[in-house]
C-alpha cells in the first residue's frame, strides 16, 4: 500500500530501532532466551514484518489466528499462543501448524488429553497465577497439574511462566510477593532437573534482575516505549520504532474570537494561523486528545486546537514560520514519545500504537 494512494498520513517503522531495542534488552538479560511479543499485529507495527526483522528465540501471540498468519508468511521459529487455545478444534490446528501452547486452565488440559499424539510433541508453557489474578493455576496446584501434563504424549517440554502485575513500579510490594510465591511453587516439584521458567516482562527485564529467569518476554520495550512512568524511553536506552506522521493540507487565518471545529470548543484569543492536518480518529488519533496537546512541525511543538475529527486535526501554527502546505507533521514517535502523547490523552502508549487503523500505510525503513 502506498502513501500516495491513501493520503498523507503514514506510520514509518524503523527496522534499525527495532533491532537496537532488542539488543538493548538482550544486554539487560544476557543469559536469558527471548520471546518477543508480537501479538495485536506487533502492537500495530506489523507482526510478519516484526518476525522477519527480530532475531528472537520465539515469538508470542495471543490467539490462534495470529499464529496462523505467521506460519502462512513462512515464519518457522517457535510461536507461542499466549492465551492458549479456546476449543478442541483450535488445538488440532495449533498442532497441525506446530504452534506452542500456554496452558492456564483445567479444561485446556482436558483437550490435550483427548488429542492424539503427534509426530512432534509441543512445548507447553504452564501458567501460574501469583498475583495478577487473571489467568493461571494457583501455586498450590502446580505439582498436580505438572504431573498430569507430564503424562500426556502430545506434551514435550513443560516451561513455567507467570506474569507480573506491578513490575513497572520499582518498589511495589506485590512484585516481591509474586516472586516469593513462584519460588515456593517451584520447590513443590520433584523433578530431577528444575524446569525452564519465565517471569520477566519488559519492565522486569529492565528493572528487576530477579525476574529474568531462563526466558524473558519482551513486549512494549521492543517498540521503543517505556514500560514505566518513572523513566523515559530515552533514559532506558530505547528508540521509538513507529513514527506516525502526516502533512499540513490547508492553512487558515482567523480573527480573535473565532472558533475552530465541531462544537466551537476552542476560541482564538488572538489573531491565529491554523494548520489543518490530515489525521483523525479514523486513523487512530485519539478523539479525546485535548486542546493544547502538541504535535511537531519542523521540529517545533504546535498545540492542537479544537476537537479531533474523523479525518483531520487543527493546530495553532501562528509562531511557526515553516508551517506550509505539505510540511511534515509528527503525531508521535521521532522527537515526541508516544508515552507522552498517551498521557495527554488519558491513556497508555500501548493503546495508541494498537489502534492505528488499517488505512494508515506502514512504511518500513532500515
Amino acid at each position: 500500500m502506498s502513501a500516495a494512494a491513501t493520503g498523507p498520513i503514514r506510520a514509518i517503522i524503523s527496522k534499525g530501532a527495532w533491532r537496537r531495542n532488542l539488543a538493548r534488552l538482550r544486554a539487560a538479560a544476557p543469559t536469558a532466551k527471548f520471546l518477543s511479543v508480537i501479538k495485536a499485529d506487533a502492537y500495530g507495527h506489523g507482526a510478519v514484518q516484526a518476525a522477519r526483522c527480530l532475531e528472537a528465540d520465539a515469538f508470542g501471540v495471543a490467539r490462534l489466528g495470529e499464529g496462523l498468519e505467521l506460519r502462512r508468511a513462512g515464519i518457522d521459529k517457535p510461536v507461542v499462543l499466549m492465551e492458549g487455545v479456546f476449543s478442541q478444534a483450535e488445538l488440532q490446528q495449533a498442532v497441525d501448524h506446530q504452534l506452542d501452547l500456554m496452558v492456564h486452565a483445567a479444561h485446556q488440559i482436558d483437550w490435550l488429553e483427548r488429542q492424539p499424539a503427534a509426530a512432534d510433541a509441543r512445548v507447553v508453557w504452564l501458567k501460574l497465577n501469583t498475583g495478577m489474578n487473571r489467568l493461571g493455576f494457583e501455586p498450590t496446584e502446580l505439582a498436580s497439574v505438572y504431573s498430569r501434563l507430564s503424562r500426556i504424549a502430545l506434551v514435550g517440554e513443560i516451561r513455567l511462566v507467570t506474569h507480573l502485575a506491578t513490575a513497572d513500579e520499582q518498589d511495589h510490594a506485590l512484585t516481591a510477593l509474586q516472586l516469593e510465591r513462584f519460588s515456593l511453587a517451584m520447590k513443590s516439584l520433584t523433578c530431577e532437573v528444575a524446569p525452564v521458567f519465565s517471569i520477566g516482562n519488559s519492565a522486569g527485564i529492565l528493572r528487576h534482575l530477579a525476574t529474568q529467569g531462563s526466558w524473558v518476554r519482551a513486549g512494549i520495550a521492543l517498540y521503543g516505549v517505556t514500560p514505566t512512568d518513572e523513566q523515559s524511553a530515552e533514559q532506558l536506552g530505547l528508540e521509538p520504532v513507529m513514527t506516525l506522521e502526516s502533512e499540513i493540507i490547508a492553512l487558515r487565518d482567523i480573527a480573535a474570537g473565532e472558533s475552530v471545529g465541531y462544537g466551537a470548543s476552542w476560541v482564538a484569543s488572538r489573531p491565529t494561523r491554523i494548520a489543518v492536518v490530515a489525521a483523525g480518529y479514523a486513523d487512530g488519533v485519539p478523539r479525546h486528545w485535548p486542546s493544547g496537546a502538541p504535535v511537531l512541525i519542523a521540529g517545533q511543538p504546535a498545540p492542537l486546537v479544537g476537537r479531533v475529527s474523523m479525518d483531520m486535526i487543527t493546530v495553532d501554527v501562528t509562531d511557526i514560520e515553516a508551517a506550509q502546505v505539505g510540511e511534515r507533521v509528527v503525531l508521535w514517535g521521532d522527537g515526541l514519545p508516544v508515552h507522552e502523547v498517551a498521557r495527554r490523552a488519558g491513556t497508555i502508549g500501548y493503546e495508541l500504537l494498537c489502534r492505528v487503523t488499517a488505512r494508515v500505510p506502514r512504511i518500513y525503513r532500515e
